[in-house]
């Protein structure tokens, strides 16, 4: 087992880079929607909460799979192969949470002015947080028992 940033930490940081960026997207993109609700007397979808939390969850795939770097049966040679693997699937993880926000943040305006299609927004926001998911899973599956 071999410890330090450089190896498994790689993961979990890039990919909370990206749940941030994400989450930021969204964030503001609600906030706005929500501002153009209160001018025009609206009621301000609270639903929309939900594509700004949407990114968040790649930051807990990095911290599982740093978890399980950490804890692989790597020989202490192979420090640049963990480097690779966390830092390749921090920054997959990372990218998918950045662009799950960025349509989270269209979902956002969409709802907040049609009322229509939580639905299918949030299906979208799912399937782009299916590729997060595939790295984590595959990284997993690619570690020595």
């Amino acid at each position: 087992m071999v410890q330090g940033l450089g190896d498994a930490g790689f993961s979990l940081t890039f990919a909370a880079i990206g749940s941030a960026l994400g989450t930021g997207v969204a964030g503001m993109a609600a906030i706005g929607a929500w501002k153009r609700s209160f001018i025009q007397n609206k009621a301000a979808p609270f639903i929309l909460i939900a594509f700004v939390g949407a990114p968040l969850s790649q930051t807990i795939y990095g911290m599982i799979l740093r978890n399980a770097i950490k804890s692989a049966n790597f020989a202490a040679s192979n420090q640049a192969a963990l480097m690779l693997m966390g830092l390749a699937a921090g920054v997959a993880m990372g990218m998918s949470a950045w662009m799950q926000g960025k349509a989270g943040a269209s979902a956002a305006d969409a709802l907040a002015e049609t009322g229509k299609g939580f639905s299918n927004y949030i299906m979208v926001v799912g399937v782009i947080e299916t590729v997060a998911l595939f790295v984590m899973v595959f990284m997993l599956t690619a570690l020595p028992q």
